[in-house]
């Protein structure tokens, strides 16, 4: 397997660093791991909940793959990928089980050390999906499991206990993981002020006394001096003071205890200063639809995007905000391996351009075929992957236009490198000996598929050789045979064939890391041992590799 450039489905190919592959996305994550081993901050999916309704990959790893795909009737008559694991199938539970498994493996070791996973799940899984979890990052590594508040009315026709949350659970790669303090609103802010013009600016008052009793702390329990009165204070019987008495004249000193106007408290308040608590909110578990958005949120915003309701299930922009606030740096990758509508890749590219970041997304998602007669079909969308794309073009521009003006707005990445899941480039050579024709031998003079041209066999290159598959490219002729310069020279590739000792002399003078050629950009073995000679003379550290 491979991944094939698409140029012209995407969007500012040779500028962007985002990237949207379609394909089955196991097969993806494993031609992804070269490339962003330990690389990804963050992943977010919303994977196939199992509710019967949903479809569901189905995988096999103990057969031969065709052999299996017929007897299994993976596909239909039109290719789909998907079945539907309805509550009748007897493996409804282990077949789920068996499709997130593998994946989550894979995704674990695209993350960093200080990586961490988000996984949207209802009550169907949530069960499985804990024990999953545990299994492959760890227990110890679980960080949190956030209930949102998905719905904002119960369903008059629910026939049971009407469901309005779904979970987020987070698991990071290793305790390193650190998570990222969310900003204060303004009613959280009005509560600092600065009551007594103190030199070290706002401040809110916190209780003085603890609810402790004085026989479990009865060296909290003392008098403190009335500044005004003069006469002595109690916290009362059944409390003490929250400090010490070193303590409390150290604060008595550094004036951090506030008596009310006129010092007209009966006992202190300690003042909390804003510049000496922690620059944020410390997340919780409970999300409420009013700070983050509900389903019926997102479904009006796609259709605000797309013009129509095209897409049924998405995650509303504010939530995958949050998510990406708490969890991911400025400068990072994020991978979402479900893509489906590209919420992701919205909320990537709006954070961008709210806090001046440098967030980078890789959506992966299948082309599943939109149902004959759904809205997206109407619409002229041929599968999902036809709707992300679409999304995140005029998500992109929409966000450009709403922020106008704003410094640094222009140069906000909002374009993606479509890459498609395909077989291998290069021919199929397994014949039996008497299966082979002098036409047939003819054909094999070239180990590459007609239907492949030098882009194809650049990013495979890119990821046989482990490379980011979002760095600058330039294209460029030299002697009349095209050159592909990858990084500013980190790859190096000429596949014409016949190529002149000038064209590899040239390549070779320019010092790249890696230089690539086609077997038939040589007419004979001797002029392959040149290319060698040549790289050993003007770029000894060059790695050559002809494919």
């Amino acid at each position: 397997m491979t991944l094939r450039p698409c140029v012209e489905e995407s969007k500012n190919w040779d500028n962007t660093e985002n990237l949207y592959i379609e394909g089955d996305n196991l097969d993806v994550l494993k031609l992804l791991q070269e490339s962003y081993l330990g690389k990804v901050k963050m992943i977010y999916i919303d994977p196939p909940y199992n509710t019967g309704n949903d479809f569901v990959y189905r995988d096999n790893f103990t057969r031969d793959k065709d052999e299996y795909e017929e007897e299994a009737g993976v596909y239909d008559e039109d290719g789909d990928r998907l079945f539907r694991n309805t509550e009748r199938n007897g493996r409804f539970h282990s077949d789920w089980c068996n499709m997130m498994y593998p994946r989550l493996v894979l995704a674990r070791s695209l993350l960093r050390d200080d990586g961490v996973i988000c996984i949207s799940i209802d009550d169907y899984e949530i069960d499985n999906m804990r024990k999953i979890c545990g299994e492959v990052f760890g227990e110890s590594n679980f960080v949190a499991q956030i209930i949102w508040q998905r719905k904002y009315a119960v369903s008059n026709d629910d026939p049971g206990i009407a469901s309005m949350h779904e979970y987020i659970i987070v698991y990071q790669k290793s305790p390193v993981f650190a998570r990222n303090l969310l900003p204060r609103t303004e009613k959280q802010l009005v509560r600092y002020r600065n009551l007594d013009n103190d030199p070290r600016g706002d401040w809110s008052s916190d209780n003085y006394i603890s609810n402790k009793s004085r026989y479990e702390r009865p060296t909290l329990w003392y008098p403190i001096i009335h500044p005004k009165t003069g006469e002595e204070v109690w916290p009362d019987e059944n409390a003490v003071w929250r400090y010490s008495k070193e303590k409390h004249e150290q604060m008595v000193r550094e004036n951090r205890l506030y008596w009310g106007p006129d010092n007209s408290y009966e006992r202190p308040r300690i003042k909390r200063f804003l510049s000496e608590v922690q620059q944020g909110v410390v997340p919780s578990t409970w999300w409420a639809f009013e700070e983050v958005g509900h389903n019926d949120e997102a479904v009006k915003e796609t259709a605000t995007i797309l013009g129509k309701k095209v897409f049924s299930t998405p995650k509303p922009v504010r939530l995958l905000k949050k998510i990406l606030f708490i969890c991911s740096s400025n400068d990072c990758y994020v991978l979402d391996f479900f893509s489906g509508s590209a919420t992701t890749a919205h909320a990537v590219m709006q954070l961008n351009a709210e806090d001046g970041g440098n967030r980078k997304f890789i959506m992966v998602q299948l082309p599943e075929p939109c149902p004959e007669g759904s809205e997206a079909a109407k619409a002229g969308y041929a599968n999902i992957c036809e709707i992300g794309k679409e999304r995140i073009r005029r998500a992109g521009e929409k966000i450009k236009a709403d922020n106008a003006g704003k410094e640094g707005i222009d140069d906000l990445d909002t374009g993606f490198r479509v890459l498609k899941l395909d077989s291998t480039n290069m021919r199929d050579v397994y014949y039996a000996a008497g299966e082979y024709t002098q036409d047939l031998i003819a054909m094999m003079e070239d180990n590459i598929k007609d239907d492949r041209n030098d882009m194809d066999l650049l990013y495979a290159c890119l990821l046989d050789w482990g490379l980011p598959l979002s760095m600058p490219h330039t294209k460029e002729k030299i002697g009349g045979f095209t050159v592909h310069t990858y990084n500013d020279g980190d790859l190096i590739a000429c596949f014409d064939k016949n190529i002149s000792d000038v064209v590899v002399r040239e390549i070779a003078k320019h010092h790249p890391l890696r230089a690539v050629f086609s077997d038939n950009s040589f007419s004979s073995s001797p002029e392959k041992n040149n290319v060698e000679e040549i790289f050993k003379l003007l770029a000894p550290n060059t790695s050559v590799r002809v494919i």
